[in-house]
């Protein structure tokens, strides 16, 4: 198969499979450049092109049936008029019958796949497919979803409407074909769970944008489209403000029932306490990403228990999985589908076992083991690479670090820190490894080090205001986060960050709770901590903190307390629903169906 070639740097030459030889396509080309052996002349908007019957047969069934068919009327000096198809189309589909090769670009590509399926030639559309797919952004994804419609294109069809969800705000405030959505389509996706829609706030903004671009004739729609917005779920406040008292929704009696069930909402319960899945109103959309919380120690022993977070339902949800096995202060990193769960402790054996969970089939398998064996180890995932470093063997505090590459499924060492280091905790920013706080054996520590891998060599940053053993750390706003943990007196409460332009720390907003060995990730632009050790037990709890405002908040809280353990997020599966909270089948509209004016 010939690889993708540019073509005058606007167009792609999209190299497809090839029936016939290379020495064939060539001699044959040069026939018909030539006019030699010709026994068709192709027509189009009057341009004639000679051609071999025998060539087009074998890319098209419809110039098989044109040339073959018995009750074919005579075609005077072997001409063939082909009605719909520009000459200039023509020319790249016949280039294409000759070389196996098309030459697509933005402003062919549309005329290509519309011919192309019209003539029966499925390599061409095939390779307009594929132009399309790689090339779907906010300003043509609505148009190439909108296309598929009228044609056999489900892989393409899926790929749009797949994007068109995920991206669903942002092309609703960008696109210029957003507002050319027919009232049937935008019913259709903003019903979908799928919707990436962070607030329904956003939603409804959406909802005017389309109704504000032709308001006399939309108009008519709100109540029915108004349905499909959670609006139960927006914060109070703005409903008030900007839906209830919105002109097009006060002036429409059929948008009064939702309103009022709304309002009703409002009065009975908190954001939180509203979420109901049975209720359309207050349906969560699905997330588009989960943090998963994997094992740790609870109840004095470890646990294998796995719990999956939904933000947008604010629910924990257990994840029953295959070959699960008892694991505490390990750690864990997602690589594209899989998860890898790294070192630990069970009690009585310190590992050096690493563990890939497929996240599609929630299935357990071994992976390579590490050269060193790593309790309280600190992991870290960059360009496709695991890095773990640090721990306690059951001898010592260790110093090390390798790098695990799945290609080969293999560790290699790595230069070591500075200074040995246990309950430490890192992260990656701007293509480097980030180690903070930990334990040496003897005292906990405020150090930190930065690796770049690039130079395979570690350098040491400003130490931190004070120590931290059991630390949390992530990376968030371009920023380094070093959160509670354990000073050698007291579990914290305290947060602050580093700054790598200006190599400072700073104190930030402190947790809600002290705690130290527990679990943080960022999610969907919040900063996440569940669990850990709050100084009498083990926790249950989780808070989450959003940089643009400064503060924490409460979720819900999980379902198994437990320190040690180690959490990740997960996105871009094809079935995260697998990994949310259960949605059950939508319960039907509210108000009467007038889906009949969507026609």
């Amino acid at each position: 198969m010939d690889g993708p070639q540019e073509v005058d740097g606007a167009e792609q030459e999209v190299g497809l499979e090839r029936a016939m030889s290379a020495t064939t396509c060539d001699v044959f080309n040069e026939l018909r450049l030539g006019g030699q052996l010709c026994d068709a002349v192709i027509e189009a908007e009057g341009r004639r092109f000679n051609a071999h019957k025998n060539i087009l047969c074998g890319c098209s069934p419809y110039f098989r049936a044109l040339f073959t068919s018995a009750g074919a009327p005579p075609r005077p000096a072997g001409v063939y008029p082909i009605p719909g198809v520009a000459a200039d189309t023509m020319q790249l589909l016949l280039d294409y019958a000759y070389t196996r090769r098309l030459a697509v670009s933005a402003d062919t590509v549309e005329a290509l796949l519309v011919a192309a399926d019209y003539l029966s030639v499925p390599g061409a559309v095939r390779a307009c497919c594929r132009y399309l797919g790689a090339r779907l952004s906010v300003a043509n994804v609505v148009g190439v979803w909108r296309l598929t419609a009228h044609y056999p294109l489900p892989r393409l069809r899926r790929l749009a409407y797949g994007f068109l969800l995920r991206c669903f705000e942002e092309v609703a405030r960008a696109s210029e074909e957003f507002p050319e959505l027919a009232p049937g389509e935008l019913e259709r996706l903003l019903g979908e769970d799928g919707l990436n829609a962070a607030r329904e706030e956003a939603v409804f903004e959406a909802l005017l944008r389309w109704v504000s671009h032709d308001e006399e004739g939309r108009r008519g729609h709100l109540a029915q489209l108004l349905l499909k917005v959670r609006m139960g779920l927006m914060d109070p406040e703005y409903f008030l403000s900007r839906v209830e008292s919105h002109p097009l929704v006060r002036r429409d009696a059929r948008c009064s029932p939702a309103v009022t069930a709304v309002l009703r909402l409002i009065g009975a319960c908190d954001a939180s306490a509203c979420v109901d899945v049975l209720n359309p109103l207050t349906r969560p959309r699905l997330p588009p990403a989960v943090l998963l919380a994997v094992g740790g120690w609870s109840g004095g022993a470890p646990t294998g228990s796995v719990e999956s977070y939904d933000a947008r339902a604010d629910r924990w949800v257990g994840v029953p999985v295959e070959g699960e096995e008892p694991r505490a202060y390990h750690g864990v990193v997602v690589l594209g589908d899989a998860l890898y769960c790294v070192g630990g402790f069970d009690g009585v054996q310190y590992f050096n076992s690493v563990r890939r969970f497929d996240l599609a089939a929630c299935r357990w398998r071994p992976a390579a083991p590490m050269h060193a064996r790593r309790c309280y180890v600190s992991v870290a995932a960059l360009d496709g690479c695991v890095y773990a470093m640090g721990g306690y063997d059951g001898h010592e505090r260790l110093s090390s670090l390798e790098r695990y590459r799945p290609h080969g499924n293999q560790w290699t060492p790595l230069a070591a820190m500075s200074e040995a280091r246990s309950d430490a905790s890192a992260t990656t920013l701007h293509g480097k490894v980030y180690i903070c706080g930990g334990f040496n054996g003897s005292v906990c520590l405020e150090s930190a080090e930065c690796y770049d891998p690039r130079a395979d060599q570690w350098t040491l940053l400003p130490p931190m205001g004070g120590p931290r053993s059991g630390v949390g750390v992530a990376a968030y706003r371009d920023q380094v986060y070093a959160l509670g943990g354990f000073d050698g007196v007291d579990r914290l409460l305290s947060v602050e960050a580093f700054s790598p332009g200006a190599a400072v720390w700073c104190a930030a907003p402190a947790m809600l709770g002290p705690r130290s060995n527990f679990g943080v990730e960022v999610l969907e632009g919040r900063l996440y901590v569940a669990g850990g050790f709050n100084g009498h037990s083990t926790s249950f709890s989780a808070e989450r903190y959003d940089g643009a405002t400064g503060a924490w908040s409460a979720v819900r809280d999980m379902a198994v307390h437990r320190s040690a353990l180690s959490c990740c997020v997960v996105t871009g599966l094809a079935d995260l629903a697998q990994y949310a909270f259960p949605r059950p089948p939508q319960a039907p509209p509210a108000l009467p169906d007038t889906r009949e004016d969507f026609d």
